[in-house]
């Protein structure tokens, strides 16, 4: 199991219209990683991606090769502050989540932005798509906070 990750994210390419296309899109580039840079352990949703790897100097060589991609191949650009290599010990920030080898922890910014969103709108669908969301950990004690109550 590789011990480090790095995990760039690019422009935000998803609306609800384009999802499809976001997939698309991004396919010659999940074809680079995984068929030129031999990524073992490559995962993408949307424009956003991790890939893993015990090889610390590895993952120092693929940085600069898959920015050229995106940015020659597909137009995006890597955003040089949210591009990270480290340790998997500190968890995998991807997709609202901070990731462990054996649970995963809602990321404090997610967290705090739907309790702010939620004291502005307590739209069905805005409380709907943050119990789906909160399905995905362990998060008893904020949906009592959020909602009153328990799954």
């Amino acid at each position: 199991m590789p011990d480090r990750f790095v995990k760039p994210v690019g422009h935000i390419l998803i609306l609800l219209t384009s999802q499809l296309f976001v997939n698309i899109y991004m396919n010659e580039f999940d074809q680079f990683v995984k068929h030129k840079l031999k990524a073992k352990y490559y995962i993408r949703y949307a424009d956003d991606f991790v890939v893993l790897s015990q090889d610390k100097s590895w993952l120092e060589e693929l940085l600069p090769k898959a920015g050229d991609f995106l940015e020659e191949r597909l137009r995006l650009n890597l955003h040089p502050d949210k591009v990270f290599i480290k340790t998997l010990n500190s968890g995998v920030d991807f997709l609202g989540w901070v990731h462990f080898a054996d649970h995963r922890v809602l990321r404090t910014t997610t967290k705090q932005r739907m309790l702010k969103r939620l004291k502005i709108s307590q739209k069905s669908e805005t409380i709907s798509s943050y119990q789906g969301l909160l399905k995905h950990g362990n998060t008893n004690k904020l949906k009592i906070t959020m909602f009153g109550k328990r799954d």
